[in-house]
Formats: C-alpha cells, structure tokens, sequence
C-alpha cells in the first residue's frame, strides 16, 4: 500500500508512460473528472484524470475535497496549462472520506483568524504547508551552519529552577494539589514537599546552561522551546516559542555580531535555494495583504527583494548612543510622528524606532551595541564607563529586534554586584557563579527567537501563523 511516490519527487523526475502510486488529499474535484491532488511534499497540485463513465458511482460520491485518495495510473503530457504532466487513473481507492457538508476547508479563500481557530487542519492549506515547509528548511538550517562550523549540540532544561532574564514572569511547574497547598510555619507554599523539592518552572532560555557547557567545550548551542507567562496578546508574542541559543567561550562582542550575521545570512540563503515556490507563493499572498493597507504602510520591498537586501547587505554597526543621536534629530522625531518619543539617552528602543533605523536612515539591517547597563540583563559584561554593557541587538526590516545578545561578564566579583544589584539571589545561583571561579574566560553567546525569523522569512503579519500549534493568554488548543 505504502510504496507510493511523492508528488515532488514525481514532478521532479518523471518518465512519461511510466505507472505510479500517489497518495494525497483531494483539493478540488472537477466535472467527476479532475482530481486535484496534493500530499503536502511540495505546493503544486497533481492532477489525477479519472473515467468516470467507467468508475462506481458510488466511489464517486466519495472523492470530495478533503478525503485521502490512493491513485495509480500512467503518467501522461498534461493538456492543462500549467501543469506538465498529469495521472490517468486506473484505479483509484478511497483511504478516508471527508463529508463535505461540515469539512471546514472548502474550496475557498479563509480568514487567518479563522484558521487560527482550526489550527488542525490548516496545515492543508497552501499558505500554511508553504510557511511550514520554510519553518522545516530554516531549522535544518541552523543545525547544518553549527555542524559545519563544529559547534556541539546542546539540549538544555525545560524545567528550571533558575530565572535567566529575571522577569519573573513565568509558567510554575508542581505536582502539589491546588486545592491543598502544603505552607510553612510561616504560611508560604512549601516547595520541599514538591516533586523536585524547590520551586520550579519552565525555562525562559536555555542560555545559562549553555555558558555552563560551552565553558568545557567551546563552542555550543541550543535549540529548543522556551515559555514566558508574559499577558500580552499582540501579533509579536507567543507564550511559548522556539529559541536558538549560541555561546562561544574565547569570543567577545565582534566575534559574536560575525556569528550571528553569518547565521542569519545562511538561513536565509537556503530558503532561497531550496523554497524557491514556497517563497513565490508567500510574497503574492502578502501582496495581496498588502494591497488592503493604506499606501504608506505599504512594505518598499516584496518579500524575496527584503530577504536578498538582506543577503545582499553587510549590517550596519553602531552604539546605542550613536543611534539615540539619529532617532533624536530625527524628523518623525520632531515632529512627534513617534509613538514614544525620544527625548534623553537611557530609552528603551521601541520597534517604531528599530524600523526607523534599519528601513529610513541605513537602508541596511543594523546591529545595535553597548547599551545602558539599566535597561540589560546581569550577566552582560560591564564596560569601563560603568554606564553600558557589551550587549548587541539586530534589527531587520518589517521586524525589529531578531538578535538579541552580549559578551557576558566574566569577572565574578562584577557579575556578584550586578546580582546583588537586580535582586538575582546569589545562594541559588552558585553552579552558575562556579564557571566564574573556576578557569574563567571571556565568552559570547545570542539568542534568536525562532518564530521571529521564520515571520520574517514567510512575511506573515501574525507570529501565532508561523507555529504550527500557538500558545497565548486564554489559548492552549490541541
């Protein structure tokens, strides 16, 4: 039954008056004659010709859209435009039927919003098998430059005792029943008498584990899910997304912007190479989305002209000082066209102002460093005026912030007054502070948020469209 073909590897090579065995779902049934057929392999449909003079009534009844179909037939010259070739059946078998009068996905275009809420079935779309095809080839990706440039794979915690950025805002993990909390005599919930005998939650990053191993190996890096309890519901944010995280001990901060723009350049060249339709599919339909926007928030470039300026582009590296100067003599600037205006050094950039800077002033993606040391996370390296740290972030157009990284600060006793100084308690963070003591060295590491750069990449609006099953505040379907 399963020595099938696959539709890509069919239309890729394929010998005329040669039999074949395709298996897929039906997109659309034509005149009980043209069945429209795909197997999510590639976006194309193949068309299976059927006699249906000469097939069981009632097996036509059942090929409707959406049912899973067996065809084996001759592959012919197809008569059709656009298309090749195409299968005349000699038999065909229905392997799963789809009523039609409840089956969601009619021939038709659907709302986002509304496949949001069948995200079990909106694979079977061409927009997203297009987006999870790119998703699929940027992961490979990502392990392929690491491998070849002899990182080691790492698979840090998902359950934490730890807060790597310190914001508190995170998914606490028990097994202590709810509606009985065991408390202390001082009345808080007692975490000895939990699972791991402390509190414990899902990871924010895999970062301070990863500086662990790369401090014995060198050059490591993570990939894998990270949860934030953050209550936010808007189009950037998920709950719990993908992150890839690089640290590299020996580095400092330029070796780390080489890294990550290498990364990101690479990831972007093999979607090019190898997502060539998927690609073409996902610029018209952002087209499209486009066209129902006023002219001035239109994007200036289609979606594969953004990914080769990105290619085709070195970043542009400046301070954070140097780019608070842009942004405060800047027109949208004066004249109040920003949201949040830049008024004095020490703001927190907002992505008006990152978009402002990659799309207006350089016409290049940025990387942005040495922030104020107020505005960035502890383990981030102190510069000698005190004031900044050697943190970087990089900025793409459409998008904002896609990189966020830093040398780390390796010194102990000013990585211990930069705890001390944001609250982070000392005696919990011991494993961490040992690599401080114990052969200590300069090291760099980022982290890029998966989905970030797979919205970038696909050009959808949304980030809840580029993973396959989003988490957000009242969501945890399927």
């Amino acid at each position: 039954m399963f020595s099938r073909v696959k539709i890509k590897e069919l239309l890729a090579n394929y010998t005329l008056g040669d039999t074949v065995t395709v298996m897929g779902w039906v997109r659309t049934f034509r005149n009980n004659q043209f069945i429209a057929l795909n197997d999510g392999s590639v976006l194309t449909n193949l068309q299976i010709v059927v006699d249906f003079e000469n097939m069981d009534a009632e097996l036509l009844k059942k090929i409707t859209t959406g049912a899973a179909i067996k065809a084996v037939g001759e592959v012919i010259a197809s008569q059709g435009k656009g298309q090749a070739i195409e299968i005349k059946a000699k038999e065909v078998e229905v392997l799963g039927v789809c009523d039609p009068e409840v089956y969601p996905l009619q021939p038709k275009k659907h709302s986002l919003e509304f496949l949001r809420e069948i995200a079990h079935l909106r694979p079977r779309t061409n927009t997203f098998s297009a987006v999870f095809r790119v998703r699929h080839q940027l992961a490979m990706a990502i392990h392929q430059f690491f491998h070849n440039k002899g990182f080691v794979y790492m698979h840090s915690p998902i359950i934490t005792g730890s807060d790597a950025e310190g914001a508190g805002e995170m998914f606490r993990v028990t097994t202590l029943p709810l509606d009985k909390l065991p408390k202390t005599e001082e009345g808080h919930i007692d975490f000895k008498k939990d699972f791991f005998g402390k509190s414990t939650n899902l990871t924010v990053s895999g970062q301070l584990e990863a500086e662990l191993a790369a401090l014995a190996l060198s050059e490591v890096y993570t990939f894998g899910p990270t949860f934030r309890a953050e209550n936010s519901n808007t189009s950037r944010h998920l709950a719990e997304f993908w992150m890839i995280e690089p640290e590299v001990a020996f580095a400092d901060l330029n070796d780390n912007m080489d890294l990550a723009e290498g990364l990101l350049k690479y990831c972007i060249g093999q979607v090019i190479e190898h997502c060539a339709e998927d690609l073409e599919f996902l610029e018209g339909r952002l087209l499209d989305e486009e066209k129902q926007k006023p002219q001035n928030e239109r994007s200036e470039m289609s979606l594969r002209e953004k990914l080769q300026f990105c290619l085709n582009n070195d970043f542009q590296r400046l301070t954070y000082t140097e780019a608070i100067d842009i942004l405060k003599n800047s027109t949208p600037n004066k004249k109040g066209k920003f949201n949040y205006p830049i008024e004095a050094w020490g703001a927190d950039l907002q992505s008006e102002h990152e978009r402002y800077l990659v799309e207006k002033h350089f016409g290049k993606p940025v990387i942005l460093t040495d922030y104020p040391k107020a505005i960035k996370a502890f383990y981030m390296r102190v510069n000698e005026d005190n004031n900044t740290v050697r943190a970087m972030d990089i900025l793409f157009p459409g998008i904002g912030e896609i990189v966020g990284g830093s040398q780390r600060e390796e010194r102990l006793d000013v990585l211990m007054a930069r705890m001390e100084e944001m609250h982070i308690p000392l005696e919990e963070m011991q494993w961490f502070l040992d690599t401080r003591k114990f052969g200590t060295c300069p090291h760099a590491g980022f982290g890029l948020g998966f989905e970030r750069l797979v919205q970038f990449v696909t050009g959808m609006s949304n980030i809840r469209d580029v993973i396959p099953f989003p988490r957000f505040p009242g969501s945890a379907e399927f």
